[in-house]
């Protein structure tokens, strides 16, 4: 009796140390770090982790490192968002003090089995979305035994203003990304992760962005890329660099002047949101650019795209693809009035390339190719989408494999996705009611998505294990 009271009392005091909710806490080069214990899996959660500060005498301009943590620093929140416009909310929000990434850890982690490590960078034209779980929840990632690490940047003015001086030369935010790819190298072992094995994914400007990296001159922070919907070459991810922009919103707010710093000097003393607001009523876009080299300064894109090397290839497996109807969001609901006299012919062709007197011939094979030469009804809007996705997406990606092979990558894997089911993202959030997968649509695969309440079907479940496993499988053995 004695002894079945004592086994009684070690498995009452075993489930009572299991229930107690314990904050897991590492301690990595910067100091202290203290996470979160999931509700909805066996893995840890280091939420809004600071890897960079925003310099506040330039906004506009390099980022510094985050110093380190004099106190345990309470990694619990992730709400942080870089000013932009907010397309769910149609309001301007966000913060300078955003330059965060989460740190997502299975359980089966430990010193002695470090895992391989999956960076996802997310997309938004480079002008919006952020890095929080709402949209990158980690859930079903989390079933493979990798560490996943999610990372903001700058956006729009404050991430990719571009101007011919050495404070503001252009593509802060994707130098925020490589200082936080630096932060992820330096500290990821106290995760569980692995540095010497680290993948870097992302979708559409995310994508693009992996493919800025790889074009990159300096250090190589990671073995494997997985690209999702773009690359540098799609069409207008580059501008010119533009010493006009700051005297143009300094104008905005009724301040006039033909200095540049006196326009820098005034525009930094609006709050973000006005300045976000002053790019979108004046419709000026910030992209990647070309920037002139300075004595001292870091040079992230040293060459356009079209013609640049990609030396961070070399020799690593690369992983891309597209959704088989990019498009189909933008046009499926369009009536055929909207299609009588679109133009999306020429005005690509004019975007992007210089025919001069070519022009027209080139445009009429084109739109012959895929619409003949009548006059379009919404009956054509299939063919349409599949030219915008394949000026946009598909032929880029394809002239984006070729510059891989001449650069010496090693396998290269290609996809397509076009699987149409109840987590397709966009078709949910957009109520789009139309076959096949639109931009961004295989994300609800891949993460658990908050606004995507239902669970999943059992078709929609395969596909979750399915996509998971191939892409985790990659992180792991290329």
């Amino acid at each position: 009796m004695l002894q079945l009271r004592l086994i009684l009392a070690v498995s009452l005091f075993k489930n009572v140390i299991t229930d107690l909710r314990v904050d897991p806490l590492v301690h990595t080069n910067v100091g202290l770090i203290k996470g979160l214990k999931a509700s909805d899996g066996d893995y840890s959660m280091f939420l809004g982790i600071p890897y960079a500060i925003v310099d506040k005498g330039n906004p506009f301009g390099a980022s510094l490192p985050h110093p380190k943590f004099d106190e345990i620093f309470e990694a619990y929140d992730d709400s942080a968002l870089c000013p932009q416009l907010n397309d769910n909310t149609n309001t301007i929000t966000g913060t300078l003090d955003c330059l965060h990434l989460n740190v997502f850890t299975p359980n089966s982690a430990t010193s002695l089995n470090l895992l391989p490590v999956l960076i996802y960078i997310h997309g938004g034209y480079l002008q919006r979305g952020a890095f929080g779980r709402g949209t990158y929840g980690p859930k079903f990632l989390m079933q493979h035994d990798i560490v996943l690490v999610t990372i903001n940047y700058r956006l729009g003015p404050y991430g990719f203003m571009c101007l011919s001086t050495p404070e503001i030369p252009g593509n802060q935010g994707l130098k925020d990304q490589l200082k936080a790819l630096r932060w992820i190298k330096d500290n990821i072992e106290a995760f569980g992760g692995d540095p010497s094995q680290v993948t870097i994914t992302g979708q559409s400007a995310g994508a693009a962005a992996i493919d800025f990296h790889l074009m990159y001159p300096g250090e190589r922070l990671f073995n494997k890329v997985i690209l999702q919907s773009g690359v540098a070459l799609t069409p207008e991810r580059m501008i010119e660099l533009d010493n006009e922009t700051p005297m143009r919103l300094a104008e905005y707010f009724e301040f006039k002047t033909s200095d540049l710093n006196d326009a820098l000097t005034f525009l930094v003393t609006k709050d973000t949101n006005s300045i976000i607001e002053a790019t979108l009523e004046l419709g000026i876009g910030f992209r990647a650019c070309v920037e002139k080299e300075f004595e001292g300064v870091e040079r992230f894109i040293p060459q356009h795209p079209a013609t640049a090397d990609r030396p961070n290839v070399k020799n690593i497996p690369v992983l891309l693809g597209s959704v088989d109807k990019e498009f189909l969001a933008s046009y499926a609901d369009k009536k055929s009035d909207f299609f009588h006299n679109l133009t999306i012919f020429r005005d690509s062709l004019n975007n992007v390339f210089d025919f001069g007197d070519d022009l027209e011939v080139v445009h009429r094979n084109l739109r012959n190719f895929y619409v003949g030469d009548h006059v379009m009804t919404d009956e054509d809007k299939w063919k349409v989408i599949d030219f915008m996705s394949d000026f946009s997406y598909v032929h880029p990606i394809q002239r984006a494999m070729r510059k891989y092979r001449q650069n010496e990558a090693s396998n290269i894997y290609f996809y397509v996705f076009n699987y149409d089911g109840g987590r397709n993202l966009v078709k949910y959030r957009d109520n789009v009611n139309a076959p096949g997968a639109t931009h961004a649509d295989e994300l609800g695969y891949l993460f658990d998505v908050s606004f995507i309440t239902e669970e999943p079907s059992p078709g929609d479940q395969a596909v979750i294990d399915r996509m998971t496993t191939m892409w985790t499988n990659f992180v792991k053995y290329g």
